[in-house]
């Protein structure tokens, strides 16, 4: 919902139209809710000693007005019974909402590639093993999670606190941050909301915990963007010949947060996008089904993009009735009724996703369904010497394939090496251009293109696994549904 969202888009559909892909344009969704965009973060130590600090606010979390000085002061929040015990006495000040985190040498290299070992067993299909980020949910504890979250926001915004401060999830000065506050015009955004690099973070508790007075000044310029609550996902493509009514689509996610310009996540993933249409078409291919580009937006909140995107196009279920339930990330949300496919449906062939980082593929995941494994064996065959070859039988999640695969089509993400997208980049202050790996986008780029080039020729339809039945809420955690209670 941000200018520089906007500016992607329309950004990537002139790239696209002056390659010469056709019907290259920007598709409305939503609502997406209100933008949100920051242009300072400052904090700094001013008593017992003066030292700046490294720290960036949450997403959908307001400013400071100016520079505001508050003492620090470290408290549990984590019930009703939290709140009450400290009602009244927090106005004005910090409050650090964390326990310290220990600090420990890194167990792994910070940047790593799949051995031959690793392919060797992810290609090994266990029942009930999944891929990559995939994670079982206790729906209920997250429910009480995120409605205890919005009671803390409302409670800390009445309280008039000046700003809460967590520690970041990763080390070694990384800031990790995703979202807070609400979307939602109307709703409490809480206060300003900062994560602190742990190391910092962890110097203040021991302050605190001494009885050492500890002040801090801070200075956040945030706005909100209420003019337009909608969001556009970009679409071109290169048209089929005999069989053009007919798709494939691949695909990658444009939104990214904010605590980097978002280069592995996912700037790369469009890159390579991107690349792999060009290609195709300074080859001047004739494809006989149209091969469609699409750079979602909204993933980061739950892959909303897409979802509406496959919702308009290919089919799905009505949102369930009661209005809590429509309140709740769409991850946890049960949709009410049977599955209903629309004409699209029967029209697209296969889904193919770039989302896990700058790493070069070294294969894909079927996403259980078998009748994919030999094909795709077929055209990994001549790329075996770019170093993709595995195809393994599990499912992944966490990306936009997702709402496609909900509705019963053939949608799959590649096997990536993992570079150091976990330990470095993902969601926080590295996740800039320096970190991409050039020759790995090179490599991916031509796998995509090749993918695409095979789905778009065959004869046959792509296998499908038989329609889903039953409606659940799909293991597909957003990243910002994962975060502190103040992130709700």
């Amino acid at each position: 919902g941000s200018p520089q969202a906007r500016e992607a888009n329309e950004w990537t559909r002139r790239q696209l139209e002056s390659w010469g892909l056709q019907e290259a344009r920007l598709e409305p969704w939503g609502p997406f809710g209100r933008g949100w965009t920051y242009e300072r973060a400052v904090v700094h130590m001013v008593s017992p000693s003066a030292a700046p600090l490294i720290a960036l606010p949450r997403a959908w979390t307001p400013g400071t007005d100016g520079p505001r000085r508050g003492a620090v002061v470290r408290t549990k929040l984590e019930s009703d019974a939290d709140l009450d015990r400290v009602r009244g006495t927090l106005a004005g000040r910090i409050v650090l909402l964390d326990e310290p985190r220990d600090t420990r040498d890194p167990d792994r290299p910070l940047f790593r590639r799949y051995s031959e070992a690793e392919l060797e067993q992810l290609a090994q299909y266990a029942p009930g093993v999944d891929g990559r980020r995939a994670r079982p949910r206790d729906r209920d504890t997250e429910l009480r999670r995120i409605r205890f979250g919005r009671r803390l926001r409302d409670f800390l915004a009445a309280e008039k606190v000046l700003a809460t401060v967590e520690a970041s999830e990763r080390e070694g000065a990384l800031v990790r941050v995703t979202g807070g506050g609400s979307r939602e015009s109307g709703e409490s955004t809480g206060p300003t909301a900062l994560v602190m690099a742990v190391e910092h973070y962890n110097r203040l508790v021991r302050l605190a915990e001494r009885g050492t007075p500890v002040e801090l000044e801070v200075e956040v310029r945030a706005r909100f963007l209420d003019d337009d609550p909608m969001a556009a996902n970009t679409l071109a493509e290169i048209p089929g010949t005999d069989r053009r009514g007919e798709i494939v689509m691949l695909g990658a996610h444009l939104d990214s947060w904010h605590g980097g310009t978002g280069a592995t996540d996912n700037a790369a993933g469009c890159a390579v996008v991107m690349e792999a249409a060009r290609i195709l078409r300074a080859l001047d291919v004739r494809p006989r089904r149209t091969i469609r580009v699409a750079l979602w937006t909204g993933e980061e909140q739950g892959l909303l993009g897409a979802r509406a995107y496959v919702r308009e196009h290919f089919g799905g279920r009505p949102d369930a009735a009661d209005p809590d339930e429509r309140r709740l990330p769409s991850s946890l949300r049960r949709h009410a009724g049977p599955l209903t496919l629309k004409p699209g449906h029967a029209r697209l062939s296969a889904y193919f996703n770039v989302d896990n980082g700058t790493g070069r593929i070294r294969g894909i995941y079927t996403q259980q369904n078998p009748a994919a494994a030999p094909i795709f064996e077929a055209w990994l065959r001549p790329l075996h010497d770019l170093g993709a070859r595995t195809v393994s039988n599990r499912s992944t999640g966490s990306t936009d394939h997702v709402p496609f695969d909900a509705v019963g089509l053939p949608a799959f993400q590649f096997i990536q090496d993992e570079a150091d997208y976990s330990t470095r980049t993902h969601h926080t202050n590295l996740d800039v251009y320096d970190r991409v790996q050039r020759d790995d986008l090179v490599q991916a780029s031509v796998v995509l293109a090749s993918f695409a080039y095979h789905a778009a020729m065959r004869e046959e339809r792509f296998p499908r696994k038989p329609l889903p039945r039953e409606s659940s809420p799909e293991r597909t955690p957003a990243p910002d549904e994962h975060t502190h209670a103040t992130g709700f």
